[in-house]
């Protein structure tokens, strides 16, 4: 069977997380056959990329899911290290329309001289999707400050699908839209019982695991409040009250998805 690495190299997110980087900010790094997708490449995605021993040179597609800096901050770089220094038409980069056309709130953030350059670039809404190189990605509804934010639903051929939530409040139907998949990824900013409009809560995991049902749940994009509040006993609630094997993502922990889930925490560095 296939077999997919999901790099978490930042699992930190909104205003304050990154402006501390009290957790990274760097996205989600999915290493695949041969080349790699970038998720949501905030602040520090090439630095720790590079730390990480994750060349930006694999990268073949980015995905930016709304105009949030903690969400599309690095996106140029990496467009310029897969498109080999902006001289080879080259990858992918399927986004938000805010991220590509802008709307009445926010964006564009990708400049045209950027958007010029990727084989492929495509601005998906809820519903529609796009196959690159044998990945289908499709995106899922979210509710944003951003209009057009959106989620993604990842199919890898021999391993199947996984889910993202990017940043979103509870709405109905809003756990519906990943089921089947084995994994999802949900942007967990606050704790239970301290909800924030447009984004998701403890509370709001709960729901939303309780609707898509995968093998396993990973929260990450955390805020202060869940900072403090302690991601693994938000992690360890959720569990207990879904019955879904939940991790709180750490700042390069690596999920290994084949015949099996296997979540590789990292090495305490000196």
């Amino acid at each position: 069977m296939a077999e997919l690495e999901i790099v978490f190299l930042g699992t930190g997110g909104g205003r304050f997380v990154t402006l501390t980087q009290r957790r990274r900010t760097a996205g989600i790094r999915f290493v695949w056959s041969g080349w790699d997708i970038h998720l949501d490449p905030g602040p520090g995605a090439l630095i720790f990329s590079v730390w990480r021993r994750l060349p930006p040179s694999r990268v073949y597609a980015v995905l930016v899911s709304h105009a949030h800096p903690d969400h599309y901050n690095d996106a140029e770089l990496l467009i310029e290290a897969m498109t080999r220094g902006m001289t080879k038409r080259r990858g992918a980069l399927i986004a938000s329309r805010s991220v590509l056309q802008g709307n009445e709130v926010c964006g564009p953030v990708v400049s045209r001289y950027h958007q010029s350059m990727p084989e492929l670039v495509k601005a998906l809404s809820p519903g529609r999707s796009v196959e690159w190189e044998g990945v289908t990605v499709k995106a899922t509804r979210a509710v944003h400050s951003d209009p057009d934010t959106i989620g993604f639903r990842l199919w890898f051929p021999g391993v199947g699908e996984v889910g993202y939530t990017s940043d979103t409040e509870y709405f109905e139907g809003c756990g519906s839209q990943y089921r089947g998949v084995r994994v999802l990824i949900l942007c967990t900013m606050r704790p239970r019982g301290q909800p924030w409009k447009g984004h998701m809560s403890t509370d709001d995991a709960i729901a939303i695991l309780g609707e898509a049902e995968p093998e396993m749940a990973v929260m990450t994009h955390f805020g202060m409040k869940m900072l403090n509040a302690g991601p693994e006993r938000e992690a360890e609630e959720i569990k207990k009250q879904t019955g879904v094997d939940t991790v709180a993502a750490v700042d390069d922990m690596r999920l290994k998805v084949g015949e099996d889930l296997q979540v590789v925490m990292p090495r305490r560095r000196r």
